[in-house]
Order: structure tokens, then sequence, then C-alpha cells
């Protein structure tokens, strides 16, 4: 049985996490993680999730920045959850769907 804090069960963090990801308030890191949380937020275990929610504590501008390579991603934050949000960005004609 999960705690309270990590979110409960695991459906029930992948669900605020996901709005979390949809509603930043920067609009570009809106549409990047939610996007990203709309089709990966599922598959993602616990050790992903804590990546992700790390991801969401950073200061927006932060983290748009290195999702851009314009300053240098901290060791911290390098992970297989940001390669996958930085992947998502580099997609040819991208859609995005939130």
């Amino acid at each position: 049985m999960s705690n309270a804090s990590d979110g409960g069960s695991l459906g029930v963090r992948r669900k605020q996490l996901l709005f979390r990801c949809q509603r930043r308030g920067f609009k570009e890191v809106d549409l990047i993680f939610g996007t990203f949380a709309a089709r990966e937020i599922d598959s993602l275990g616990a050790a992903d999730l804590d990546a992700l929610e790390a991801l969401l504590n950073a200061p927006d501008q932060d983290v748009f920045a290195w999702l851009k390579s314009e300053i240098p991603l901290p060791p911290d934050y390098d992970t297989p959850v940001f390669a996958r949000l930085r992947a998502l960005c580099s997609r040819k004609d991208p859609t995005w769907n939130v």
C-alpha cells in the first residue's frame, strides 16, 4: 500500500501529475509537459514519476531553457524522463494536444 507522500496510489499520483503538467502557467511549457503527460503518464513507474515531479517543481523559465539547450541541464535533472521531454520537442512538424 502506498502512503500519502507519494500521492496514495500510482493512479492517483498520475492523475495529479497530469493536471500539474497541463497547468504550469507558462504556455510553452504547459504544451510540452501536457503533451508528454497525455502520451506517457500511464507508462511511467514510481522513479520516473519522481523525476517528472522534480521537473514540475523547477522554475518554468529554467526548464524551458534546458529543453532548448540554452543553458546547461543540472545533473539532478538529467534523467530519462527529461530526455523523453527533449525528444518530444525535437520532433519534425510537432503537434501539441493540450
